[in-house]
């Protein structure tokens, strides 16, 4: 190491120091990245974000990954979204970055995010499970897992026994009986009580308001709208500007936080978003949703999510269904878009069928079959040929 390099090291370790006595914070910092590029408001909105939470939480270190910009913060430089986002997944992979916020990532089939948001009645923040991404392509299926997404979310943001309630839109009684019997085979999941006079764990829209469970289980559609709607009442709809974002993209075994924001995403919720990242990530939320998982199948979940998935993803996961198997792995960086979700794992057999590496996703605008760029054309033709198109 040469003098300068010497030199650089020990002021780094003093300007550390001073920073510890300064805040009375001397324990490692959690890093999390957050991409600039893709906003509606511009890169400099999310900024103004990301410079928010640096000064609110002195404990964490917000790395900024795009361009275009003047900050303090630290610049890790991408020229366009696909870079940022190829730049943020390898932090993220190496270690170094904690979590990361984001937005127009593709999260595959299986993954959901748990947003969160302030609720008007009373200021209470509520868990939305889900408000993007797709958990399964049966709904109750899907509400399920987002009643699992949720809990692990909330625990890892220190609640240590959340309250779960069912909005009340198709499938919530069947969800309802399901996580019921759960709980008389051994699963610890705590339900919570209407405010209106009848009670019972089917909420309405006045415990939405009233923000009355910790966690809201609906299917992510649903959740989408309401938090657009509680992030953005207040500014007639293209500024959001209260809570803490889209939330994490879980699956049962989805091994990076990355929290998702909004192309309307205005600084406020772009503050949040970084806290509600640093938060999951000192609270070890891939752990959590390792812990919550291993409890639920002692109660009989696989049986049960076996008995709803539809026989597609079925034969995927086991690896037949007429014999049907993936080709070889490939690099996948394309999308096509367009395809409705009940079709989309019979959309991606039928190019296995044809030897195309294919896998099935969800991108911000809905149901995306991801391929490889010199697959396009050629995936494209034989969906439309089988009608998904």
């Amino acid at each position: 190491m040469d003098n300068t390099a010497i030199k650089n090291t020990i002021s780094e370790i003093f300007n550390d120091i001073a920073n510890g006595i300064e805040t009375g914070n001397f324990a490692k910092k959690t890093r999390i990245g957050l991409t600039i590029l893709g906003s509606e408001l511009g890169p400099q909105e999310l900024l103004a974000g990301a410079e928010q939470a640096q000064k609110a939480n002195p404990d964490m270190e917000v790395v900024v990954i795009g361009s275009g910009v003047n900050t303090n913060l630290q610049l890790i430089e991408a020229a366009d979204e696909k870079e940022a986002h190829f730049l943020m997944d390898t932090m993220l992979t190496e270690g170094n970055l904690d979590s990361a916020v984001t937005l127009h990532y593709s999260f595959p089939i299986g993954v959901s995010t748990v947003g969160r948001v302030i609720t008007p009645g009373k200021g209470k923040e509520l868990y939305l499970a889900a408000t993007t991404g797709t958990s399964a392509t049966e709904r109750v299926t899907a509400m399920l897992k987002n009643t699992i997404y949720g809990i692990a979310a909330a625990k890892a943001c220190g609640i240590e026994n959340p309250t779960v309630g069912i909005l009340n839109i198709d499938g919530a009684r069947q969800v309802e009986r399901t996580l019921k019997s759960l709980k008389e085979n051994g699963y610890p999941i705590t339900f919570t009580e209407s405010a209106r006079s009848d009670g019972g764990v089917v909420m309405r829209g006045n415990d939405l308001l009233l923000g009355v469970p910790d966690i809201m289980v609906a299917d992510s559609l649903t959740g989408n709208v309401l938090m657009k709607i509680f992030s953005a009442f207040t500014s007639g709809g293209n500024y959001e500007s209260l809570g803490y974002g889209y939330g994490p993209g879980i699956g049962e075994n989805y091994n990076k936080i990355i929290c998702i924001l909004s192309r309307a995403s205005g600084a406020p919720v772009v503050a949040g978003a970084i806290a509600y990242a640093g938060q999951l990530a000192k609270g070890r939320l891939l752990d959590s949703v390792k812990a919550e998982f291993a409890k639920v199948k002692k109660a009989g979940w696989d049986e049960i999510i076996g008995k709803l998935e539809c026989p597609t993803v079925t034969a995927q996961k086991t690896g037949d269904g007429d014999g049907i198997k993936p080709p070889p792995e490939k690099i996948v960086t394309c999308e096509i878009s367009g395809i409705e979700i009940l079709d989309l794992e019979n959309a991606v057999q039928s190019l296995w069928k044809k030897g195309i590496y294919a896998f099935s996703g969800m991108g911000c605008t809905g149901p995306i079959v991801m391929i490889a760029d010199e697959d396009k054309e050629r995936s494209i033709a034989i969906l439309k040929e089988n009608g998904y198109l």
